[in-house]
């Protein structure tokens, strides 16, 4: 497969925050492009009273591997304008890579975005690229990672921010729909309310209702191809590592991408796996999955498959004693952990959950000196949370 020739542009979004574009600027001149020839650079700056540092990053930065093209913007743009802006490129280019500043790419990330962006080019189910990969559940957060079936990539109901791609084709899609869709319709049963209760500066509440009302889906990368730092900034009162994954760290000729039809890894905007029923002799329509406990009941199922104590009738339990908690159904792994409820038939359940099981399950080992530490750090961490909403 020849990828000369290729003009997919970078572009980095950046804001008000000198060394973070420092750094991802850093990671872009050490990746490798050997096979590519003339990509575009574009450093997209939205309007600070302090970000002159920022600029002066942004006009110093040597690109050796084609232009660079700073566009700063004379006025506040705010998040959500900024990276539709930014991803607006990929009808000017075809296809688009957009980074935040606070992000660092592995060193394959190009010849990961261009393989993936070709193998999604006819593929009207695919929404978009990620090239960060998920290991924390974002609403619950609890430990996550997709089931491993032998391929590079999984799929997942849920856009990506913390390093993206699009076709043209993918894009326009995207803004067709959102051009008549600015005031979201929120469906509990189907949409996080985590999601919808974000900021109207979140242009990522919005890219998600666009996937599970056109059911479509991200292709997200086993390994990482960027990752976040996390540091404060529009979304995080202060630093965090939180959401810090591992990158791929190695050169790969080409990467081994699954159709969704033959994918055993498929998640939808809960992180539950949409495969689940069947390993239960169900279907997804009569049946729910909620391993994390956080999805609203839909009204027109008869069986759950949950972690929650209920009051219906079980007619199976799996212990959650393997990882990822998918599995221990797949293997039909004994216990009293996940139960899978008949909604038609009501009975009482007295028993209580083991809230010990369930924190060695998602926890590491952690000393009752570092547990104390925590505890005092979270709580002043909360604290001035509070503060900054009340003052």
């Amino acid at each position: 497969m020849t990828l000369k020739n290729t003009i997919t542009p970078i572009v980095v979004v950046a804001y008000n925050r000198p060394d973070c574009l420092a750094r991802i600027l850093n990671s872009l001149a050490l990746a490798d492009y050997k096979e590519f020839d003339e990509i575009p650079l574009i450093i997209s700056i939205d309007y600070h009273e302090t970000n002159n540092e920022v600029l002066k990053i942004a006009k110093q930065f040597i690109w050796s591997f084609g232009e660079k093209i700073i566009k700063y913007h004379e006025e506040n743009l705010g998040l959500r304008k900024h990276i539709i802006k930014c991803a607006n490129f990929a009808v000017e280019y075809g296809s688009v890579i957009v980074l935040e500043d606070d992000l660092l790419v592995a060193p394959t990330f190009y010849r990961y975005a261009v393989e993936a962006l070709k193998f999604s080019s006819d593929k009207d189910y695919i929404g978009g690229i990620s090239l960060y990969n998920h290991q924390l559940n974002q609403q619950t957060h609890q430990n996550f990672s997709p089931i491993e079936d032998g391929f590079d990539n999984w799929y997942f109901q849920y856009a990506a921010s913390w390093g993206q791609c699009w076709t043209k084709v993918q894009w326009q899609s995207f803004i067709q729909w959102y051009e008549t869709n600015q005031i979201l319709q929120v469906k509990p049963s189907t949409i996080p309310y985590t999601v919808t209760s974000w900021s109207e500066k979140s242009w990522l509440k919005y890219y998600i209702v666009y996937l599970i009302e056109t059911n479509k889906y991200f292709l997200y990368p086993k390994i990482a191809l960027s990752t976040n730092f996390g540091e404060a900034g529009t979304h995080n009162f202060q630093n965090t590592t939180a959401y810090q994954v591992t990158l791929r760290y190695n050169i790969q000729s080409n990467f081994n991408f699954s159709r969704l039809e033959e994918s055993n890894s498929i998640y939808d905007a809960f992180y539950e796996n949409k495969n689940l029923a069947k390993h239960l002799d169900l279907t997804s329509d009569n049946c729910c999955i909620d391993l994390y406990g956080f999805k609203p009941l839909p009204s027109n199922v008869q069986y759950l498959l949950t972690t929650k104590k209920i009051d219906y009738t079980i007619l199976k339990s799996f212990g959650k004693r393997l990882k990822p908690i998918d599995i221990n159904i797949i293997f039909k792994i004994s216990g009293d952990d996940i139960f899978l409820y008949d909604l038609s038939q009501p009975k009482a359940n007295n028993f209580t959950k083991n809230r010990y099981n369930e924190l060695v399950y998602n926890y590491k080992i952690v000393t009752l000196k570092d547990a104390a530490f925590l505890f005092f750090k979270i709580t002043l961490i909360r604290l001035g949370n509070l503060k900054r909403k009340i003052f």
